[in-house]
């Protein structure tokens, strides 16, 4: 099978054909792919101007490759390098609106910033985690028990929990 006959399963069963590095991606796809909500990817167009994908009717917005490799490189000095939005805003300026791949972590001051800016508390004891109590769901009301979207989703979470409670494990050792 060539690339161009290449499918990949979409949420809910259907298949969609892959699409060339160079076309438009939704803003749900740049999500997907950089492991980002879509509410950081429209908060961060607010902080970083360079950030401009095209928007059609509704709104619906469109991001070039450009914007998806600049949206990669903000999230890589965000998260793994310690910026913070002034620094990576900082950044932006002092390289006319682009961010070159030489740039050295983020200072221990800059760091310290950066995780006040996301909350993140460092000197706070870690407390243990309480056990989860399973209980049982109280029944739906006016939803069909076969519907199979609930099923889907029963299913998600039951993984999650799963995921979860392995995590846990892994910590508490």
């Amino acid at each position: 099978m060539s690339d161009d006959e290449d499918h990949g399963a979409e949420a809910g069963g259907r298949a969609r054909p892959k699409k060339s590095p160079t076309a438009f991606r939704t803003i749900s796809e740049v999500a997907e792919e950089l492991h980002i909500p879509q509410h950081v990817l429209r908060f961060w167009e607010t902080k970083f101007p360079q950030v401009k994908p095209l928007k059609r009717g509704g709104g619906r917005r469109y991001y070039r490759p450009d914007d998806i490799a600049l949206l990669r490189r903000i999230s890589d000095l965000l998260y793994i390098q310690g910026y913070t939005i002034k620094g990576v805003q900082r950044l932006l300026r002092e390289g006319g609106g682009k961010l070159s791949d030489d740039i050295p972590p983020a200072t221990p001051d800059e760091r310290a910033a950066a995780e006040a800016e996301r909350g993140d508390v460092t000197d706070e004891p870690v407390l243990p985690i309480p056990e989860l109590q399973r209980t049982e769901m109280p029944p739906m009301r006016n939803v069909r028990r076969t519907d199979p979207e609930i099923e889907r989703l029963r299913s998600v979470l039951e993984e999650t929990l799963h995921d979860l409670e392995a995590l846990r494990a892994l910590l508490s050792k």
